[in-house]
């Protein structure tokens, strides 16, 4: 009976943050969202909803920490994905474009909330774009041979560069969206390159 218990909670639980998740659109913020509102959509009364959250804030916080466990889980099995005829760059900037078409109103709560009035919202979104660049300088280190130092340059500027236009790619349309995939991949490609070259030169001083 415990573990019906349990599971019954967490079936709860997913559903009032997928009832936040699909609240959320281009004209609406969490900010905007009430409690009342998300109870609804998830099909249980208010009061139910503290058996699971304490407040909206601890709500949203969850949301930007289950999104960027998501997408890092993607982006891992992405890297996974090529071989010797396919870019792990294009890859990896396909697989980031899709989540952001699939998941816009996620990807929309990680921007929004990383320049948002909540100091505890812009913390979470900069502890998971962190933890998103930590993932990527440790792939690079593992995958090149590079100095840490320099793959952790590169993966801030690779990650600033992806999330940037991943931006432009929520509201664009069918050809833009293919402009961007193309453009962003050539601009990973001349950072990877860069900073090959710069160890390089480096190394021959």
């Amino acid at each position: 009976m415990t573990g019906l218990r349990a599971q019954q909670k967490e079936k709860t639980r997913q559903a009032i943050i997928a009832a936040a998740l699909n609240q959320l659109s281009a004209d609406r913020t969490f900010s905007s969202l009430s409690l009342r509102e998300v109870a609804r959509e998830a099909g249980i009364a208010p009061t139910s909803f503290y058996r699971h959250f304490k407040d909206m804030e601890e709500l949203g916080l969850t949301l930007v920490d289950e999104c960027g466990v998501t997408l890092r889980q993607l982006m891992r099995s992405a890297r996974k994905r090529f071989g010797e005829n396919i870019s792990i760059i294009a890859v990896s900037v396909e697989t980031f474009m899709e989540f952001v078409e699939h998941n816009p109103n996620i990807f929309r709560l990680l921007l929004r909330e990383r320049s948002g009035t909540s100091k505890s919202f812009r913390e979470a979104v900069a502890r998971e774009v962190k933890y998103f660049t930590v993932e990527l300088s440790d792939y690079l280190q593992q995958s090149t041979q590079l100095e840490p130092a320099l793959c952790q340059i590169q993966a801030e500027a690779l990650v600033t560069i992806t999330f940037n236009n991943g931006a432009d790619y929520l509201d664009a349309d069918p050809v833009k969206r293919l402009q961007l995939i193309a453009t962003t991949t050539t601009q990973l490609r001349f950072i990877a390159h860069g900073a090959a070259a710069w160890q390089k030169q480096s190394s021959a001083h």
